[in-house]
């Protein structure tokens, strides 16, 4: 949802704070204010009770403001609830400690308002203001499709009365590039609204709050604001004051990235307090704390349903969550906007509202994970409490995805679901599962298979199954065995439908092939180039934005969408594929290669629209699908709108995005509107146009495109909100008509740039489109557009129509649906009353969602009987080859591995080393010698052992700057080398020489030690072969000046190994060698070595053929290069830290032997 209401006490705090800050919506206007009749501080306190803890705002945390001697307060409860002071819910003119006492007394305690029940968990406090009847106005800001409104009644207070009928109204409409200022002016305002204002003065001072008041509307992209009362009066000296005693306001939530931090800094009290910074303590993105959207009155928000709410807003993904009966039998899992309101409809339409548990939504292609998280939230509700003895019943539903992985969100189902088999057992419950889709039928199969093991019966359907028609099976209405019941998915359901067996052509040889003229197939001769077609819109009609020969471009980086535009349009015969180029701003300036049907086609990517037409180039081209972001949407798409020629060019763009302002909405379908341009979207999936054009992945894969026959043209136009409905609507008009005309998503936002008025007046005036299907939806009034354009005789050809969200007005509670535009603002906007209008006005409205079908088919067979349709021959559509990635997902195909990996694993909602969770190896604080145990061992190692790790890594970090790894790194680092280069010179000096003796000296003394040798002869041996021992000998170090290093490592070894064997053998080769000369000790190498040795052979966690294993393949060097690798980097931080120059090794260090000149050499001769 968009529009979201805020707290009373937010509202006032935003308003006080930015009423003068705020930049004038009119910088003309600047110096004819004057100087605001407000407060500049808020006197407004909030006390709120923590329900977890019970406990209460303390009296000492309220400001400074609510100490002052002599001040009476009123205090009331901040929970969005309507007529306070009826509900007996209002405290006037008490002092502190009686206006804290009032509060007290009613924190926590559940209280009813009207029909809704609630507890009492926020507060606000305010001083009672003594003022004279006539000082009370009314002021109310809105919107709607047409702009702002502004509406201003004199008769303000509790008895108000009907604001619509008595309120002055002032219409600010909205700017486009031609009208960038639409606010008419100060005196507007003054001649518009003030007219009943007794006083001049008072005119005055309320023009300019006004006019303050609607710059901070557009400024902070309020939705709704509404002040009742607002005092307006002289005060004891007789200067006019403002003051607003009661609020009422509502934020677009999707314009929290624009403006979210001056939501944040006028909600930090330490502002009015005048400290630096909040005195909680607690760091934000913004300074203040970020907006609160508490939930409507009756409605706070359960632990499960704030936990999906964080899980949905860290995700691009949509997951909803509303509990609306924990005790229900009936629960929903249900994948779309659309399709989550249909289903919700059928229940209550079958008597069972009071039995509908949940309302919620999945979609956008949530990961695996996601969807488990999301699953086992609502199967944990579900199965709590006592056993219902009547069971309970999960409907895992959904429409026809357009480009959502089926089978893979069906894994985190499927998880969650064996995760609590024993409590769904327990509970008693059955299961109904209907679904369609990209990789269906694995999905479908793996539901039936699950629930052949789980204990729980489980019932499968597929697309061929109207969408709803589960329902009343599942609520035991229809039998199985009935003829009205929906067939299930038989046990050997095939994965994927079989492909047809297609000759190779001729014309296609492979590539390398030698043809019969004797030239051999070469890699280009397989891509398809397409020219520029010069065809324009202006040729086609009105009436028919998408034909056969539209080009578009695609904004963003979307191969998948593009792929599936042009297989579309392989599959309906199009001569040149419908996308021309692709415009990314990030990457410009290159080609992408796609398929056109078995061969490929190049397509060029621009950084901008501008490059892209730029010397006259894709003159074809008059749509643009526009998948940018919804940050980025509005500037992409008004850059093309007031562009002076792309304007011209560019005759429809879609617009993708979800969660885009509503204001930039609006920009946008006026600039639009002006310029001739269709909008769709933004918020949808597109649109179709059999045999002609497709908007980005509008009609799913490929094997749904050719199911629903949308390859070629039917006789049926038809308009949705929904995208995943339009997909429904797409596999229901196969079954029941020749098909579909033209479909539109329109979106599900308020301000869609086309509504359905829009498309249905197209559809009327083309003569290929015979019938019409609208399906609206709860909320707005866009359905009586139509309706007016029936009764006019605009629209004559027969439509059915239906509007979804009829269990909206079952629920207790306010219910925001999928869409931002689901939820009524009033009675004409619910659906049971726009079917019964469009009933009234001649439609062909069925009973139910649920007869839709059936009254589509009966409509169709009238036409066909009455000449009007007249059904043609079907043909075959070619075959699309699928593609290699998703022909792998579907299992069809298979193909080794280029390589093995079996240390880690980052493709789960976890890094895993080695099998062990990433944050595992945190919580059991295994360290980096642990770490080094799992990637390099695959396994965990005693805590002993890692110690002697991470000891061996500390080591062996640096042994100071003169040994040839530090030198080459630190030749490198002056040489004006980067870290990595730097780092890699060093260490590709270690070696044999360098570093690499400790791989050596494990080979030497284990070999020596295997073969039964004395350490004297092993090094008689060695000496005899002219060998010298690798871990042997120091240049300083001797028996009288020991290494440390060595030291340290055999009292640790001695101290906490189980055993030593080949430390021992060393040392007793040490007194052999060191009986000869001093300096011949064990070194730290050959120590570390034979150490690490008995760690791998006597730890008990290796085979011996393990432990041989490891010696052999050099981890014992790789130990060496990890800890040297930190003194490396070392070297080269120190040297860029001491910005030293080019080193320059001294000529003097230098011995210089130059071979006589007298010495033959080689000539060469050149040869002639």
């Amino acid at each position: 949802m968009s529009s979201k209401a805020i707290r009373e006490y937010d509202a006032k705090l935003l308003l006080t704070y930015w009423l003068t800050r705020s930049p004038l919506i009119d910088p003309a206007l600047e110096g004819q204010l004057g100087p605001s009749a407000t407060g500049s501080v808020p006197r407004v306190a909030q006390m709120l009770l923590n329900e977890e803890t019970g406990v209460l705002t303390s009296e000492d945390a309220l400001p400074a403001w609510t100490k002052e001697s002599g001040v009476k307060f009123v205090a009331k409860p901040d929970q969005l609830i309507k007529r306070r002071g009826k509900a007996g819910l209002l405290a006037l003119n008490k002092s502190r400690q009686e206006a804290v006492t009032w509060i007290k007394e009613r924190a926590g305690k559940v209280q009813k308002v009207e029909s809704v029940e609630g507890p009492l968990t926020s507060f606000i406090l305010e001083p009672f203001l003594p003022h004279p009847a006539d000082s009370e106005y009314y002021v109310c800001i809105n919107s709607d499709r047409s702009g702002d409104t502004i509406l201003f009644t004199h008769e303000g207070g509790v008895d108000v009365g009907d604001v619509d009928a008595k309120a002055l109204k002032l219409l600010i409409p909205v700017p486009t590039a031609a009208a960038p200022q639409t606010f008419p002016g100060k005196k507007a305002v003054i001649n518009t609204l003030l007219s009943h204002v007794p006083t001049q003065a008072r005119k005055d001072a309320l023009a300019d709050f006004i006019i303050r008041l609607y710059s901070v509307y557009v400024d902070l992209q309020y939705a709704y604001l509404e002040i009742n009362p607002l005092i307006c009066m002289e005060n004891s000296v007789g200067k006019v004051e403002i003051h607003y005693l009661d609020m009422a306001a509502k934020l677009d939530q999707t314009a929290e990235s624009i403006v979210g931090q001056k939501w944040a800094i006028a909600r930090d009290l330490a502002i009015y307090e005048g400290i630096a910074s909040s005195s909680s303590g607690k760091v934000t993105a913004d300074r203040g704390p970020p907006m609160a959207f508490p939930a409507p009155f009756g409605r706070s928000l359960t632990k499960e349903e704030a936990y999906i709410q964080k899980l949905d807003a860290s995700t691009g993904a949509s997951l909803k969550l509303t509990v609306l009966n924990a005790e229900g039998r009936v629960w929903t899992m249900v994948a779309g906007g659309g399709a989550s309101v249909v289903y919700s409809d059928a229940i209550a339409a079958a008597g069972f509202a009071n039995e509908l548990a949940n309302y919620g939504e999945y979609s956008g292609a949530p990961t695996e994970g996601q969807t488990y998280e999301y699953a086992k939230t609502v199967i944990d509700l579900m199965t709590r409490g006592a056993v219902n003895e009547q069971g309970k019943i999960l409907i895992i539903g959904g429409g026809i995805a357009n480009f959502t992985n089926v089978a893979a969100t069906f894994k985190g189902i499927i998880r969650a679901l064996k995760e609590y088999k024993s409590p769904l057992i327990r509970a008693k419950v059955s299961i109904y599962v209907r679904r369609g889709g990209p990789n269906y039928q694995e999905g479908l199969k793996a539901m039936r298979l699950l629930g052949e093991s789980l204990g729980v019966p489980i019932h499968v359907f597929g697309p061929e199954t109207h969408i709803t028609a589960i329902v009343p099976l599942a609520l035991g209405l229809v039998k199985a065995g009935d003829t009205a019941a929906p067939k299930s998915v038989s046990q050997t359901a095939p994965a994927t439908p079989p492909a047809k067996a297609t000759e190779i052509a001729a014309e296609n040889p492979p590539v390398g092939s030698i043809g019969p003229d004797g030239e051999r197939t070469q890699i280009n001769d397989q891509i398809v180039h397409f020219d520029s077609v010069s065809t324009s819109s202006a040729g086609r009609p009105w009436y028919c934005p998408f034909d056969s020969n539209t080009r578009s471009f695609v904004y963003g980086l979307q191969p998948r969408a593009i792929q599936g535009m042009l297989d579309f349009d392989f599959s309906c015969g199009r001569s040149t594929p419908s996308v021309a180029a692709m415009i990314y701003p990030f990457g410009g300036h290159h080609i992408q290669k796609f398929y056109w049907g078995t061969k490929e086609t190049l397509l060029p990517v621009y950084t901008s629209v501008d490059e892209a037409f730029k010397d006259n180039k894709h003159t074809d081209v008059d749509c643009v699908v526009n998948f940018a972001s919804s940050r980025s949407v509005y500037s992409s798409t008004m850059d093309m709108l007031r562009h002076p020629t792309h304007s011209q060019r560019i005759k429809s763009i879609a617009l993708i995005a979800e969660g885009v302002p509503e204001r930039h909405s609006r920009e946008i379908l006026y600039e639009a509107q002006q310029k001739g341009v269709l909008i769709i979207g933004p918020a949808t999936v597109g649109g179709i146009k059999p045999g002609c054009f497709r908007i980005g992945n509008s009609g799913g894969m490929m094997d749904n495109i050719i199911a629903s026959k949308l390859y070629r043209a039917g006789s049926v136009g038809y308009v949705s909100k929904s995208g995943g409905m339009s997909n429904e609507l797409n596999n229901i008009l196969s079954f029941t008509t020749n098909g579909v005309y033209e479909g539109i998503a329109i979106g599900g936002d308020r301000y869609p740039g086309s509504t359905f008025i829009d498309h249905l007046l197209r559809y009327e005036k083309d003569p290929e489109c015979k019938l019409m299907v609208l399906l609206g939806e709860v909320g707005g009034v866009e359905e009586y557009r139509v309706i007016e354009a029936v009764k006019q005789g605009k629209i004559t050809k027969p439509i059915v129509a239906w509007a979804i969200g009829t269990c909206a007005g079952m629920f207790k509670t306010e219910v925001q649906f999928g869409h931002a535009g689901s939820l009524a603002g009033s009675d004409v906007e619910t659906a049971e009353a726009k079917n019964r209008a469009m009933a009234a006005a001649g439609f062909i409205v069925p009973p139910t969602f649920e007869d839709l079908p059936d009254t589509i088919s009966k409509l169709y067979q009238s036409l066909v009987q009455k000449g009007t349709i007249v059904p043609q021959v079907e043909r075959d559509p070619p075959v699309i080859p699928m593609d290699y990635k998703w022909a792998t997902e579907l299992g069809l195909i298979r193909k080794p591995a280029a390589f093995i990996s079996t240390i880690s694993d980052e493709r789960g909602q976890e890094l895993l080393y080695a099998g062990m969770r990433i944050s595992d190896v945190f919580k059991e604080d295994i360290g980096l010698g642990g770490v080094v145990s799992l990637l390099w061992f695959k396994r965990r190692l005693p805590i002993y052992a890692t110690k002697f790790i991470e000891m061996v890594l500390m080591l062996t970090a640096d042994h100071g700057p003169a040994v040839s790894g530090a030198m080459n790194t630190i030749v490198a680092t002056r040489a004006g080398k980067d870290l990595i280069s730097s780092l890699a010179s060093g260490l590709l000096t270690i070696g044999s020489r360098f570093g690499g003796a400790l791989d050596e000296a494990a080979s030497m003394f284990t070999n020596a030690r295997d073969r039964g040798l004395t350490p004297r002869e092993f090094v008689d041996q060695s000496r005899k072969a002219n060998k010298l021992i690798s871990g042997i000998g120091h240049k300083i170090k001797s028996v009288n000046n020991p290494d440390l290093r060595v030291e340290l490592v055999k009292e640790y070894v001695n101290k906490n190994f189980p055993s030593h064997s080949l430390l021992d053998y060393a040392l007793a080769v040490e007194k052999v060698t060191t009986s000869k000369k001093d300096t011949l000790i064990l070194n730290v190498d050959g120590c570390i070595a034979v150490c690490f040795v008995d760690l791998l052979r006597d730890s008990g966690a290796f085979t011996p053929e393990e432990a041989e294993e490891y010696i052999k393949i050099g981890t014992l060097n790789g130990l060496f290069v990890l800890g040297r690798s930190i003194g490396f980097i070392g070297h080269h931080l120190d040297q860029k830290r001491l910005r030293a120059p080019l080193y320059r090794h001294p000529a003097d260090d230098i011995f210089i032997n130059m071979a006589d000149v007298s010495q033959p050499r080689v000539l060469g001769r050149m040869q002639q």
